[in-house]
């Protein structure tokens, strides 16, 4: 059997101030969006959009930190987990984005849909690189796994130990079994890290069509939709609804669904 890989998480300690890879591949995330919508928008001729990227990312950032939070605790039924430093959660943060990304544009007196005709490019992009800072605190991980790339977070955020697959993700494991062990899971966050890349390279290979303002977007959501319902089997998680399904997947379901009305409604050539 192969021996798993041992995760540590990255952190950078600046004086009195600590800076994790989290942080660090957020505000990536949302620096390579910014250049993707910016450059695409002037390709096309939208100066107007263009210069307005810079308060519409801003709008996006802080619609993703509310929202994200907003659904965690809405998850969790515990207000107090909004003060928390966990808890982000990525379809709580788009929801927010996109809500006030279009308030932004829409006061701005801008179009939403040309806007967010590029922003599914951008999005896939920021995605695959902010991933990367779940992998690097040892978050959002997988279900119990000793396969190839078969990972043990211990010092995660949560540990990957018995005890937390146990109590928090309804993980069963052979009476007698040491709540201390360290055990070894799906590296879900290079999974996604991987599919976001895939996205971003599908989604950039189209940007030139010839489609409506918004049929791009359409073509994000349902690949997002699509991204989201896979990874979702393999994550350590406990809130499989009565469905079989868990409440991420009924949310990326109803995403991609979306996508589906877009990408019919703005087929028609420009």
């Amino acid at each position: 059997m192969l021996s798993p890989i041992v995760h540590h998480p990255t952190v950078f300690h600046l004086g009195p101030l600590e800076v994790t890879g989290f942080g660090l591949a957020v505000l990536a995330a949302f620096a390579v969006a910014q250049i993707v919508c910016q450059r695409e928008l002037w390709r096309r001729g939208h100066d107007l959009e263009a210069d307005a990227i810079p308060d519409v990312v801003m709008a996006a950032l802080i619609g993703t930190l509310i929202g994200a939070k907003t659904y965690y605790v809405v998850l969790t039924g515990d207000p107090a987990a909004f003060f928390s430093r966990g808890g982000f959660v990525f379809w709580g943060g788009f929801m927010g984005s996109v809500a006030l990304c279009w308030a932004t544009i829409k006061y701005k007196k801008l179009s939403f849909l040309r806007i967010a005709d590029v922003a599914g490019i951008a999005i896939a992009a920021g995605y695959a690189v902010g991933r990367t800072g779940c992998w690097a605190v040892g978050d959002d991980y997988g279900r119990p796994f000793n396969g190839l790339f078969a990972t043990q977070f211990p010092e995660g955020a949560p540990p990957s130990t018995v005890a937390v697959m146990s109590s928090q993700f309804g993980v069963q494991f052979p009476a007698g079994t040491n709540p201390l062990d360290v055990v070894a899971v799906h590296p879900t966050q290079l999974y996604e890290t991987i599919m976001g890349f895939i996205m971003f390279a599908v989604l950039w290979r189209l940007r030139k069509h010839t489609h409506q303002a918004g049929w791009l977007f359409g073509v994000y959501c349902i690949a997002a939709g699509i991204e989201r319902f896979i990874v979702e089997f393999f994550r350590a998680k406990d809130d499989t609804l009565t469905v079989g399904l868990t409440t991420a997947q009924i949310i990326a379901l109803t995403i991609g669904t979306i996508g589906v009305g877009l990408v019919i409604s703005r087929r028609r050539a420009s």
